[in-house]
């Protein structure tokens, strides 16, 4: 009897076989890579066949059965599974979650996998239709869409398109019409390529498209390009290139919805080829996509980190924008970074891979120093706009509004009276970062992770920006019962309140994650801000996210101070590219930008370089002090973090592992330590941090210790997890 080996989405590092029964249907269009029904335990899973030819030494009779072959062909490529394999050894997680993660939700279910259906809309049969258009004559819209089904059926997004959902819906209501799945035709792009007429490269553009454009095999460019300097175009043209190849391309963004006018580029240049990949979309959307990646259906796929696993036809290039952002890095589950494994989609498909940004990661810079990647540098903004002057205001002594010098107010009067526009960063959202009271100094806390409650003023709350827990405002201090409670710090709120009074003659609007809770809500705000509608823009990070504000001429930080001091090692180097894409987003038309830093410490080098000597001199000031210090890129880490209510467990948990990987002396263990976020929803969170010179000494090592913690008396009693290349301490 056929065993295989299916891996199954459980917390075990190992895979379990099964007998494949003679009279299960489709059993000789069984392959690697397809969703297979199992049972285990008392539950039935699903499972991905990894291997057809197991070898087992438990008597066959007592293995169980595959139930059912849930699919026509692989859910996984070949390619696919090494790329699974490679990163659950890597990033040390188990295989079948890896490879689950690495599928659509929709095919992490039972649900059977066909070729793409489309459902398509034809006249209901047995329908008079001198009759029915008799009846439809006062309604023109739906006349017209009856008609239009004399001639031949419409898929239903076309009717929805051009006719409207209301229509469809009236019709359908009437009984006039009726749907019919049919398996989609193939989209042949390649045969019709139209593409928009690309604008003059300048001297810099042009020879970075000249030198990718020559490869035709695998290569890594760093495109660093100061902000505005085009490296959009570049994609473009590159692109352009490819395509007529007929080759598909995968472009990972940070956040699709933070960049809508990124996107809009790519679909007026190259049409109706361009599909996108995100989690505003609803999982049959997603499961679309994924379909019409795999069958060739679309040329280009723009999309956020997880679109890396997307299954290609003839994928030609991968660009990685924005690559230094720390959003392709996964936080939880299977901790990936997006980066790293499209370097190793590149490899194996031979292909180029452009990582893009204003602000490289220092390990991209790393690389380009060692030449494992091809540098392009764009040093000059596109067309006639020129850099933004970036000053720095020594705040120490002066009296501030809402944290705003008058100096600050004055400057912005006159950019507002000029018609400009002013854009102001807060590092904080809601009103205010604390509320205490002014009686006894208590300060509202959560008590789960005894940080304080953040104060929304407009959702009438405290919220507690770690947990997500919430309360009401209390109207007296729970400690003394004084009603004298005040507010410390300012949040975005605050400061739009304060400027919305203080320029009642301009308008004002709020960007952060609680006005923007969804895409169209971000879109619309974006549209009225570049129509001038908004004239003062307030917000946090998503400020930065590559928008194009043609209008704005001055920029402020608020609380440069805030990110200047961390426990993170990689604190300065965050910071400088914060403030260096903020700055970007000032004087990108033909208008001059200023951006103003406030500060206690004027004189601290690392705000010195980067005002003084812009963004690449910083960086390699940065990596100077890095390999002074041997930390990364100059050396490699892991990280291992447990948590529970019960400290003493923690700390026998991680000092245990602390002496197992004493005995490896090429590496170094540093810890237990507290998290960052110390407790958090009423957890205690220590760690270790394990630093090694060398990658696969520092991997062979935690595999090595991974073994040993998952038979650790304690392993199932508190949380835990290995985390390769941490970027968050927190």
């Amino acid at each position: 009897m056929k065993v295989v080996q299916v891996a199954i989405p459980i917390p075990l590092r190992k895979q379990f076989n099964y007998q494949v029964p003679e009279e299960l249907p489709n059993i000789l269009s069984l392959k690697v890579g397809m969703r297979v029904l199992v049972p285990f335990s008392n539950k039935k899973l699903v499972g991905i066949v990894c291997d057809l030819d197991a070898s087992t030494d438990v008597d066959e009779t007592k293995l169980k059965s595959i139930e059912a072959i849930l699919d026509e062909f692989p859910v996984l490529s070949s390619h696919l599974l090494v790329l699974g394999v490679w990163l659950a050894d890597y990033y040390l997680h188990p295989l079948g979650e890896t490879l689950f993660s690495m599928l659509p939700a929709k095919l992490r279910k039972h649900e059977k996998l066909t070729e793409l259906n489309q459902t398509y809309l034809k006249i209901a049969e047995n329908v008079e239709r001198k009759d029915a258009l008799l009846s439809l004559r006062r309604a023109k819209k739906q006349l017209a869409l009856f008609r239009a089904l004399f001639d031949h059926s419409l898929s239903l997004s076309e009717a929805k398109s051009e006719y409207s959902t209301q229509t469809v819906k009236a019709l359908e209501e009437k009984k006039l019409i009726e749907y019919e799945e049919r398996i989609a035709p193939k989209n042949e792009w390649q045969h019709a390529l139209s593409i928009e007429r690309a604008f003059d490269a300048n001297v810099e553009q042009a020879i970075a498209i000249s030198t990718i454009n020559k490869c035709s095999t695998y290569a890594t460019f760093l495109l660093e390009g100061v902000t505005g300097s085009g490296k959009t175009e570049v994609y473009l043209q590159v692109i352009e290139a490819v395509l007529k190849k007929r080759q598909q391309v995968l472009i990972l963004v940070p956040e699709i919805g933070l960049t809508p006018q990124t996107a809009d580029r790519f679909q007026r240049r190259f049409g109706e080829i361009v599909a996108m990949m995100h989690s505003g979309l609803s999982d049959s959307q997603r499961l679309c996509v994924w379909h019409q990646a795999r069958r060739g259906d679309v040329g280009i796929v723009i999309g956020t980190r997880s679109s890396v696993f997307l299954p290609f036809e003839n994928l030609g290039m991968i660009i990685v924008d924005e690559e230094h952002d720390d959003s392709f890095k996964q936080q939880d589950g299977l901790r990936y970074h997006a980066r790293d494994l499209a370097v190793f989609r590149a490899v194996k498909l031979n292909i180029p891979l452009i990582l893009g940004s204003a602000t490289p990661s220092l390990e991209s810079l790393h690389n380009a120093n060692t030449q494992k990647y091809h540098h392009l540098t764009l040093s000059n903004r596109a067309g006639n706009a020129s850099l933004p002057s970036q000053h720095l205001l020594n705040i120490t002594g002066q009296q501030l509004q809402c944290g705003i010098a008058q100096g600050i107010l004055d400057k912005m009067a006159i950019q507002l009276a000029e018609g400009n526009q002013v854009l102001i960063f807060v590092n904080r959202r809601g009103f205010a970062p604390s509320l205490i009271c002014h009686q006894c100094g208590h300060v509202e806390t959560c008590v789960g992770c005894e940080s304080p409650f953040t104060m929304h003023k407009i959702a009438g709350n405290l919220q507690c920006h770690r947990c997500g827990n919430q309360r009401y405002i209390p109207h007296k201090c729970s400690q003394c019962g004084n009603t004298d409670l005040s507010t410390e710090g300012q949040g975005t709120e605050q400061v739009e309140g304060f400027l919305s009074a203080y320029f009642s003659n301009y308008s004002c609007v709020r960007i952060d994650s609680d006005s923007t809770r969804s895409k169209a809500r971000l879109n619309e705000i974006l549209e009225s801000i570049n129509n001038n509608k908004h004239q003062i823009l307030i917000g946090t990070q998503i400020l930065s996210k590559g928008h194009h504000f043609p209008n704005v001429t001055l920029g402020l930080v608020l609380n440069l101070d805030a990110l200047l001091f961390s426990e993170d090692f990689r604190a300065a180097e965050k910071m400088g590219q914060l403030i260096t894409q903020l700055s970007g987003r000032a004087g990108r038309a033909n208008k001059q930008g200023e951006v103003w830093l406030q500060t206690h410490q004027p004189q601290h080098p690392l705000v010195q370089d980067l005002v003084n000597n812009g963004f690449m001199s910083f960086s390699r000031s940065l990596l100077e002090e890095r390999r002074a210090a041997n930390l990364p890129p100059f050396s490699f880490q892991a990280l291992l973090r447990a948590e529970s209510q019960h400290l003493d467990r923690v700390l026998e948990f991680l000092n245990y592992a602390k002496s197992m990987l004493a005995q490896f002396i090429n590496a170094k263990v540093i810890g237990p330590l507290p998290c960052v976020m110390e407790k958090k929803q009423g957890r205690l969170r220590y760690q270790l941090v394990i630093q090694s010179d060398h990658r696969g000494y520092l991997l062979s090592i935690m595999q090595q210790a991974l073994i040993e913690l998952d038979n650790h008396k304690l392993s199932s009693r508190i949380r835990w997890l290995v985390d390769m290349q941490p970027q968050d301490f927190s």
